[in-house]
């Protein structure tokens, strides 16, 4: 009984107009791939621990404040409009830097892209971000990364970042592969009824 395998604890960060597939995607995959529970143990986390606000008005309560949060294995920044505004929030993009510290992965969707960038974690990578916010994340990104258009996600290893919406279904599906074999995550897609084309 004392080796019983603990599940990666998965932390997604929500904020005021964060994109509802860009969050809710990920978590679907996560907890698909989870084995009910066995693999991935899935939570929000947010500034504060008060309802936010989605895109469309879309309330959720967040699980965890990042005062209270569990420390994660890995870390999902999402994206959405009010990203353009949390980027310039330095509570939320100095707690990414730190706690990144301590994850296995940090993966962003779309504008997510932007607090990464915010939050000094893209210093040589390749980055991606959705088509239309590209010029964004051009002005942000240092000079040592190199933007990827037309990617639907790229792997720098311990920082993985995805284009739009959907994308980040993709994304996901193919870390739950990186980290527990691509039969788990064509499993999880089929639970989905997802079209994943890995």
């Amino acid at each position: 009984m004392g080796n019983a395998k603990k599940p990666r604890k998965v932390a997604i960060l929500i904020y005021e107009n964060v994109e509802i597939l860009d969050f809710t995607g990920p978590y679907e995959v996560f907890l698909a791939g989870s084995k009910r529970g066995e693999d991935f143990s899935v939570y929000t986390v947010a500034e504060e621990k008060l309802p936010v606000h989605a895109l469309g008005n879309l309330s959720i309560n967040p699980n965890y404040s990042i005062y209270d949060c569990p420390t994660p294995d890995i870390l999902i920044i999402p994206g959405g409009w009010g990203a353009r505004k949390e980027m310039h929030n330095q509570k939320i993009t100095n707690w990414i830097n730190e706690i990144s510290n301590k994850v296995e992965l940090v993966l962003s969707v779309c504008t997510g892209a932007l607090l990464l960038a915010q939050a000094n974690l893209l210093d040589g990578l390749q980055l991606t971000t959705n088509r239309n916010a590209i010029n964004e994340l051009r002005e942000v990104a240092p000079d040592s990364a190199e933007i990827i258009e037309n990617s639907r996600y790229i792997d720098n290893g311990k920082i993985i970042l995805s284009a739009g919406v959907s994308a980040g279904i993709d994304m996901s599906l193919y870390v739950v592969g990186k980290l527990l074999g691509k039969e788990r995550a064509v499993e999880a897609a089929s639970l989905m009824e997802y079209d994943w084309k890995n």
